[in-house]
């Protein structure tokens, strides 16, 4: 079996053995999957990759142990996969350095239109060493060594928006920022949503601004999605505004078996990395009907140019456009 993509290729022609190796926030290539001991990542679907092949997986909020005292499998070595967002990287470099022993050896690989190439200036600002072993296939793989690092707990910030009190992470949709997609759909709820308590999913719930607006209106909230980064963050932005709600982390409705809901209401993202992806959310649009009570609702928004009318056409046999600023368009439908 030969790598798929082209970091993993990088790693490939290295011919060492990876066997001891875990990779951290990996994308999904088979090869790798096979070289390596286990996963750590915030996205569901990879950790569960892992451990269909028998590996362990872990999420970056739920090691089994305490930092320091290491998995069973000691985690000595490790691989980086350099992210898209520069600072999400930044904090997967400081939480390997807060959870591994000083001077455990971690590989950092990434393509050359990730950023990759900043990461040797960001490893001096940090006293750390850096070497680079090769570049290839438009990727660079450097090699540095832990060092004594501030706690990741840092990197969250906080964010005042819509009354609330946004507690965000570079690995969560919207950080810093509300989405204008976003606050075009508040606005349209403001003037749609009944006023009768409701219960309600939020599907990719972000830093959580979604949840607390329709928390703070007294409706039952569930929330999913599929990164553990946003999982946390709209915990704790319900915590922060003395809310509550249900947090799960769902591949799209994996964890809602047999559940159903007044509404669903979403901001589906479309990539994953630097690459569109439609498929969770015509998941999100296909599957709504089995997860809506009989007159319940789905209530979207979008990127004006996103072929989602032809999908939710399909699924409902009709649809409204409540809202459309030409950049965005909120979309409702119904379920018979």
């Amino acid at each position: 079996m030969s790598a798929q993509l082209p970091a993993c290729q990088l790693l490939e022609r290295q011919r060492k053995d990876y066997s001891t190796h875990w990779v951290i926030t990996p994308p999904v290539d088979p090869w790798l999957v096979e070289q390596t001991v286990g996963a750590v990542s915030a996205d569901l679907g990879v950790v569960k990759t892992w451990e269909a092949r028998g590996k362990p997986g872990y999420s970056p909020f739920a090691l089994p142990v305490a930092p320091g005292e290491l998995i069973s499998t000691p985690m000595e070595r490790a691989v980086l996969f350099w992210p898209k967002a520069h600072q999400l990287g930044v904090w997967w470099l400081k939480w390997l350095c807060h959870v591994l022993p000083e001077g455990a050896v971690i590989e950092i690989v990434g393509e050359h239109q990730g950023g990759i190439k900043r990461v040797p200036a960001f490893l001096a600002e940090q006293g750390m060493s850096c070497a680079k072993l090769d570049n290839a296939r438009r990727c660079s793989l450097f090699t540095t060594r832990t060092v004594a690092a501030s706690n990741p707990e840092n990197a969250w910030t906080t964010l005042a928006a819509e009354g609330l009190e946004l507690v965000s992470h570079p690995g969560a949709f919207g950080h810093g920022k509300v989405d204008e997609g976003t606050q075009l759909l508040l606005q349209s709820l403001e003037s749609t949503l009944p006023s009768a308590p409701q219960r309600i999913l939020d599907m990719g719930c972000g830093d959580g601004i979604i949840s607390a607006w329709l928390a703070k209106r007294g409706h039952q909230i569930t929330a999913v999605d599929v990164s553990d980064f946003a999982v946390e963050a709209t915990k704790r932005t319900l915590t922060a505004n003395g809310l509550t709600g249900r947090v799960l982390q769902s591949d799209v409705y994996s964890a809602l078996t047999g559940e159903a809901f007044d509404l669903i209401i979403s901001n589906p993202p479309f990539h994953q990395e630097r690459d569109i992806s439609y498929g969770p959310s015509q998941r999100l649009i296909s599957e709504a009907p089995e997860h809506l009570r009989s007159g319940g609702r789905l209530v979207m928004v979008a990127n004006g140019f996103l072929p989602y009318p032809d999908h939710l056409q399909r699924a409902f046999q009709g649809f409204q456009v409540l809202s459309d600023n030409r950049r965005f368009k909120v979309y409702a439908a119904n379920n018979r």
